[in-house]
């Protein structure tokens, strides 16, 4: 298959199959949540330490919590907090499991069912080779960056640190993009992490050009990332401005509640638009795989393996 039939056919599984879009939904919901929480908190250390001079401890907002809400409120909701981050940081493992073996049946004409046991079998070996090349993720590096400034040395002992970090996301990245095909194989062949890194860099390195040319024409799915930043940055601002307005006529708790709802509301949307993205993303590198992998590896020169005498 070509590169352009390879995305025609992404896309049509992708409206097609909806064990796959509400895998996908769930897994960009949760995303999105954890990315809008770590802007809120970000964003919150930015203005104490730039604005006003202020370094917050790494408990800032549970300890506001505590301070402003009676205890048995206050430690719930630290509890539920923690608990949706543990949920938001694991569960995208676990639905890529789903979603890939999903694709692929569907792409091998299998019936599209069993999306649970193949999340189930397939998270832990994702999930390491996520965190293999974990600081090549922006949220994970602008949270370390934070730290740093925090709790580093100050002035310019803390430019060194900040280097490295940027240096090291950047090799992160390049290793990733070599690794790319290392998930497809954990759940479609059922290698182990290292040996599916292994054959992704096989593939990626002896079809570069193929690889290369997907990439150019999925070019708009870095829209994705714009979209997202958009609503990341959107839906705290819906939050606090609809809380500021109803707080004219209600009483502050009742306008941020109303607040929250909406802001709720508008990342659910969000999410089923995104969903589908995310599944469209996933898919076309599952049939990419599904395709390399049945080509002839290019350091095999001979099939019949004859014995020197």
């Amino acid at each position: 298959m070509t590169p352009r039939d390879i995305i025609a056919k992404a896309w049509a599984m992708t409206k097609k199959e909806t064990q796959l879009r509400r895998w996908g939904f769930a897994s960009a919901l949760l995303e999105t949540l954890l990315n809008i929480k770590l802007l809120i908190y970000q964003s919150w250390f930015f203005y104490l330490y730039v604005i006003k001079g202020e370094t917050i401890s790494f408990f800032a907002m549970e300890e506001l919590f505590l301070d402003y809400m009676p205890a048995s409120a206050a430690w719930t909701l630290i509890i539920i907090i923690f608990s949706m981050v543990a949920i938001e940081l694991i569960f995208p493992h676990f639905a890529k499991g789903a979603i890939i073996g999903l694709a692929a049946k569907s792409h091998k004409k299998q019936e599209v069912k069993g999306g649970l046991v193949l999340a189930l079998y397939n998270c832990m070996p994702i999930f390491i080779v996520h965190e293999l090349f974990v600081l090549g993720g922006i949220s994970t590096v602008i949270t370390i960056a934070s730290l740093m400034i925090r709790y580093g040395p100050a002035g310019d002992f803390l430019l060194l640190p900040l280097a490295l970090l940027g240096f090291f996301w950047v090799f992160s990245n390049i290793l990733q993009f070599f690794a790319a095909f290392a998930e497809e194989a954990i759940v479609i062949h059922k290698l182990g992490p290292f040996a599916a890194i292994a054959k992704s860099m096989k593939l990626i390195i002896s079809h570069l050009g193929h690889v290369v040319f997907l990439l150019i024409l999925l070019f708009v799915i870095s829209l994705r990332i714009i979209i997202n930043i958009v609503m990341i940055l959107l839906v705290p601002g819906v939050v606090i401005g609809v809380g500021l307005l109803l707080a004219q006529f209600l009483s502050p708790v009742v306008s941020y509640t109303i607040g929250s709802i909406v802001g709720l509301a508008l990342t659910v949307v969000a999410s089923y638009f995104f969903a589908y993205i995310t599944v469209f993303k996933q898919t076309v590198w599952t049939i990419t795989y599904l395709e390399l992998s049945q080509l002839k590896d290019l350091d095999v020169i001979s099939d019949d393996v004859k014995e020197n005498i």
